[in-house]
């Protein structure tokens, strides 16, 4: 039965050091991010590691390779894993006839896609004109890119001119909504503070299991799917832990590599109350064989966001998926402060909650202060 899903092609460079199909192949989140947004992977044209060229970014002989590609599978879109210039956009479009847009730009449209609340809206439209302003100059092909299909989302569906004046404008009137929003969480937390109810906070690489962890330790049914950024709206509940009383817990956005700039500069407001968190639960799916690198991945975010030195819980999840069972068992030998389970399959998180109630009772370091040498009683 023939797919009415748009086909694409993605493209870019590949290390020497890489095997397609390795765990470690980028390739593959690609068509995970492709197929989220609903394209059909329809070919993989990849050049190995060489110096990109100014002009097409890869080699002349690799893009009409790709032409060939677009023709014979009647794909509508390249997507390349590589952050491409204006003039390469505009000269890849006119080479292949066809939409060119690459990894930023379809996280960008995921992101559109995903968007439920007014905040959520806002940011990412104020990501997307961002990232499109310097790249709109001469373009030949479809300058409204907040359209229709693939690479073409805006918040609303809203079609705008591509106008550098009106852009500038449409920027301007979304960075002062957004500080009116700011205000607002400051007069929030300000109340929150005030209660001195603990605040844990959610993060993860994206598909880790977030929001099914949530669902389970809230009671909640918020929208769950198995692919990259299924929730994108932070969402904040009341929880009780015992011999702590109630505390709120917030579900973030996932975590990604090489996560857009852009993107994180206007969820900045958002990625804050991470800093502002009391304890993280830092959620892995432990069945995913890359979980070490995205690991790494969400800590460097977090230290981005001066976050690294908030207490956190590395919570293994996915254990009913994993194949090698010592994975769970090795890491908690390096990491004695994490916790393996199924936020899906499991019933009983007791574990967890009283570990969360250690972390949030644990005495900070700072609250010690260290012996004074003179007050201490003289050795005989």
């Amino acid at each position: 039965m023939p797919s009415d899903r748009e086909k694409a092609i993605l493209a870019g460079f590949r290390s020497n050091k890489a095997v397609s199909g390795d765990f470690d192949d980028p390739y593959i989140e690609l068509a995970q991010l492709a197929d989220t947004s609903g394209a059909l992977v329809a070919a993989t044209i990849l050049q190995r590691d060489a110096n990109p060229t100014p002009q097409f970014f890869i080699g002349p002989g690799k893009v009409r390779e790709i032409e060939e590609a677009v023709k014979d599978a009647g794909a509508g879109i390249v997507i390349f894993n590589n952050e491409l210039s204006p003039l390469q956009y505009r000269n890849l479009e006119r080479e292949l006839g066809v939409k060119v847009i690459d990894r930023t730009q379809l996280i960008l449209d995921i992101f559109a896609m995903r968007a439920q609340s007014n905040e959520g809206k806002i940011q990412v439209e104020l990501a997307q004109l961002e990232y499109l302003l310097p790249r709109i100059a001469g373009r030949g092909i479809e300058l409204s890119r907040l359209g229709g299909g693939i690479g073409t989302r805006g918040p609303g569906e809203t079609k705008l001119e591509t106008d550098r004046r009106k852009i500038r404008t449409r920027i301007s009137v979304l960075k002062k909504k957004l500080s009116r929003i700011e205000k607002n969480r400051r007069v929030q937390k300000n109340r929150r503070g005030k209660t001195n109810i603990p605040v844990i906070s959610l993060v993860g690489y994206t598909n880790a299991g977030k929001s099914t962890l949530f669902n389970a330790l809230c009671n909640e049914k918020t929208f769950v799917e198995d692919r990259l950024f299924a929730t994108l709206d932070p969402l904040t509940r009341r929880i009780f832990i015992e011999s702590v009383g109630p505390a709120l817990i917030v579900d973030t956005v996932g975590f990604i590599k090489d996560l857009p700039v852009k993107l994180v500069e206007s969820f900045k407001s958002t990625l804050e109350g991470v800093a502002e968190a009391n304890l993280l639960l830092h959620v892995v799916d432990i069945s995913d064989p890359r979980y070490e690198e995205q690991i790494g991945t969400v800590e460097k975010i977090v230290a981005s966001l001066d976050a690294a030195e908030i207490p956190s819980i590395l919570v293994m999840n996915k254990t009913d998926l994993l194949q090698a069972p010592e994975r769970a068992s090795q890491m908690k030998r390096r990491r004695p402060d994490s916790i393996s389970l199924s936020a899906a399959r499991d019933s009983d998180f007791s574990p967890l909650k009283k570990l969360m109630a250690e972390k949030l009772l644990a005495p900070k370091t700072s609250e010690i202060p260290s012996p004074d040498p003179a007050s201490l009683p003289a050795e005989h």
